[in-house]
């Protein structure tokens, strides 16, 4: 347990510190959330909770043209 709690702390540092440097709509703040919570499906549920459904779908949109 100690293990998998060291690993979200990591993580969490590293979403931290992508929200300071990305902006939203890039993709680094979704991959770094995705990694501190485990699942990308987690993610974008927070993200249409923060951001509302239309803009986390434009954002999505963005990134996948990539």
């Amino acid at each position: 347990m100690a293990k998998k709690s060291a690993r979200r702390k990591a993580a969490m540092a590293l979403y931290e510190k992508a929200k300071k440097k990305d902006k939203p709509g890039e993709g680094g703040r979704f991959k770094a959330l995705s990694k501190a919570v485990g699942s990308p499906a987690l993610a974008a549920w927070i993200g249409r909770k923060k951001y509302g459904a239309k803009k986390m779908a434009k954002m999505a949109s963005k990134g996948r043209k990539k």
